[in-house]
């Protein structure tokens, strides 16, 4: 009888804010949320293709051919002493992480319409997990780089063991951006248009195919103003080595920026979220 006394007077407290509190820890307590989104996105992603996940690899391997022949071949930049197709791939990995990412996590929250408009969890699941597809592309796309140091013989130096710092940049840029775009992407159903040709300009104007060390020094320290020339930058010193120098100014302008990114975008995204389900 004590107890059935105790229990019922018991009180069940609404308390406001309580849900803005609890948001952080609501993401570790739907972390299950991240597996099954992103495992779906991969599963959908190569349903149906007659090679399936090799397209991961093919992508790359022919736009570094590519740019291996343009810039290599033809136009006769720099090599850094190494031999080019693992210049430009080393500049490949982060940039087609980072670009990938992008074009996924501008669509995530509208392609996840329907889950989002009927079940509470934290958004800010929805779009990392779209990174986190894109990683899974990154690290498929890093075998067509070690059978690349096998066929030319190349073993890198110590810097190799930083290049988890530098991935973790790519995740934060790749994270702050994303975040920006998909909050947008919501609210102005034109960003669907307008991310595509981001990406391509992004192309053109980032150190893919050359290495950024063609820059003339006057001009560097603006051209880092692009905060993913600081993250190639890293990747190609820490695989590279050698004569592969990090040019320190644009590397930690392009670091703050990357850092600006991700903090803002948090911010932003988390403005935004309340509205996601009456506007999608």
């Amino acid at each position: 009888m004590k107890e059935q006394n105790v229990a019922s007077t018991k009180e069940l407290v609404i308390e406001a804010g309580r849900t803005e509190k609890q948001y952080w820890k609501d993401l570790w307590r739907y972390r299950e949320l991240f597996y099954f989104l992103a495992w779906r996105d991969i599963l959908v992603r190569y349903k149906q293709t007659a090679i399936g996940i090799t397209w991961a690899l093919i992508r790359p391997f022919l736009t570094m051919v590519v740019f291996t022949v343009v810039f290599g071949q033809l136009a006769k930049l720099p090599d850094q002493g190494v031999p080019y197709p693992i210049l430009v791939f080393a500049g490949m990995l982060p940039w087609q992480f980072f670009s990938n990412a992008l074009g996924e996590c501008s669509n995530s929250l509208v392609g996840n319409a329907n889950l989002i408009s009927k079940v509470y969890f934290p958004r800010l699941i929805v779009p990392t997990s779209a990174v986190i597809v894109s990683f899974v592309d990154f690290l498929i796309s890093g075998m067509i780089l070690l059978g690349l140091m096998a066929y030319y013989s190349f073993v890198p130096d110590w810097r190799i063991l930083t290049l988890p710092i530098f991935i973790l940049i790519a995740f934060a840029a790749s994270m702050g951006v994303g975040l920006w775009l998909a909050a947008l992407t919501v609210q102005y159903r034109d960003f669907r248009f307008v991310v595509p040709f981001i990406i391509q300009f992004g192309l053109y104007i980032s150190p893919v195919g050359f290495s950024s060390s063609i820059v003339p020094q006057q001009w560097r320290l603006l051209y880092s103003i692009n905060p993913i020339v600081g993250v190639i930058d890293g990747f190609r010193w820490a695989i590279l080595g050698g004569e592969f120098s990090l040019y320190l100014p644009g590397f930690i302008l392009s670091l703050v920026l990357v850092f600006l990114f991700l903090w803002s975008g948090i911010w932003y995204f988390r403005k935004m979220e309340r509205t996601f389900a009456d506007v999608i």
